[in-house]
């Protein structure tokens, strides 16, 4: 993995959930902490053409006050959010003018997976991409990807020539139906592809887990923060070029550079603790969806039940409503589905089920609870 990731440390500075101030971003907070990123030896920022604003404050606070060769530079072409091929190819420009960075350390497809992937086809991202590596605007291309491992060992199969992928992996998910992380990883690593990981606290729903699983990693280590393990875990694992962590603010900046400065790797021990807490996690009574959508198949009424599914779980986890709301936004209204209160009650779903589920009666929680 020398040839792609030999200068970089396990830690990246996910730039998607930037401090806020009076509804902006806080670009004198985000300079504080990308000072303090760099101070502790790390260079690896990942920011994207879709995240509002974020392009613009890395010109500001990184570009503009570090040398160039001092840091590493990631951003994506979400080119499913484009209406024609013009504007998708035009992603790119935007970025190089709004970031002001003269080159891509790293550049990514946004957020395969599903029918989106068919827009990058259609478009001819994965030539463009090449085109502009061959200019030197563009050191290494991949793609971050969330969607099932046999959709991504498709795409790696047919396009070996991307260089790494970025997947959503945390202690969680790793065997979590709706998700899959342990297998989309081991798909990765069969095509021998280095590895960035998004989303290893969650959304920072692991830096507040259950009461019962946050006993077990305190009484562990109480001098560490409950979120430090959700990273070591991801870091932990063989062939990650990086570990993504999108903090808000210095508390969190400060919190994850003493956990991962000097990251060497997780003992027996911890790892016990850690398996320890995901078999807690799945001790907690969960609707017993695969996302298998045999139900999508015969649903009269286009109700997307594994999408509302996987929200009430992340509720029943969490007790986070606006994150589980946010789930139903993304699995259902972004897929063209409809919520729970559409279900007639016929029935249908539960006769194909292989899990057994009361659907019907399940549809009728998740409506009240997500109300």
């Amino acid at each position: 993995m020398s040839y792609l990731g030999e200068n970089i440390k396990k830690l990246g500075f996910g730039l998607m959930r930037l401090p806020q101030r009076d509804g902006e971003i806080d670009v004198e907070q985000t300079k504080r902490m990308v000072d303090m990123f760099l101070e502790a030896g790390f260079t690896y920022f990942d920011t994207a053409w879709a995240y509002p604003g974020s392009e613009d404050a890395v010109r500001k606070a990184l570009v503009e006050r570090h040398p160039r060769e001092s840091f590493q530079l990631a951003t994506k072409n979400a080119a499913w959010r484009s209406e024609s091929k013009e504007q998708a190819l035009a992603q790119f420009e935007t970025s190089l003018r709004q970031t002001g960075a003269g080159y891509f350390d790293f550049y990514l497809l946004h957020n395969l997976g599903e029918s989106r992937t068919r827009v990058f086809d259609s478009y001819g991202l994965w030539d463009f991409v090449q085109e502009k590596k061959a200019e030197g605007l563009i050191r290494h291309v991949g793609f971050s990807f969330h969607s099932t491992p046999e959709e991504l060992d498709e795409l790696l199969t047919a396009h070996p020539e991307m260089e790494f992928v970025q997947l959503q992996i945390n202690y969680a998910d790793w065997d979590y139906p709706a998700i899959q992380s342990r297998r989309c990883y081991e798909v990765a690593r069969k095509h021998g592809k280095p590895v960035v990981i998004m989303e290893p606290v969650k959304g920072g729903m692991l830096a507040n887990p259950p009461a019962s699983v946050q006993k077990i990693l305190k009484d562990a280590e109480p001098g560490r923060s409950v979120a430090s393990w959700a990273l070591r875990f991801a870091a932990d694992l063989e062939g990650v070029l990086t570990v993504l962590s999108g903090m808000s603010n210095e508390e969190q900046m400060r919190d994850n550079l003493a956990s991962m400065k000097a990251f060497s790797g997780l003992t027996p021990e911890e790892r016990q603790t850690i398996k320890a807490a995901r078999e807690e996690l799945a001790r907690i009574p969960l609707i017993p969806c695969t996302s298998c959508n045999y139900c999508a198949r015969v649903c009269p009424n286009n109700v997307g039940i594994s999408g509302l599914f996987t929200a009430m779980n992340y509720l029943t986890l969490y007790g986070d409503k606006n994150a589980a709301l946010h789930q139903e936004r993304w699995l259902v209204g972004g897929h063209g589905k409809n919520k729970a209160d559409a279900c007639v009650k016929c029935g249908k779903c539960e006769q194909v089920c292989p899990q057994h589920i009361a659907i019907r009666e399940e549809l009728g929680r998740v409506a009240e609870a997500l109300a």
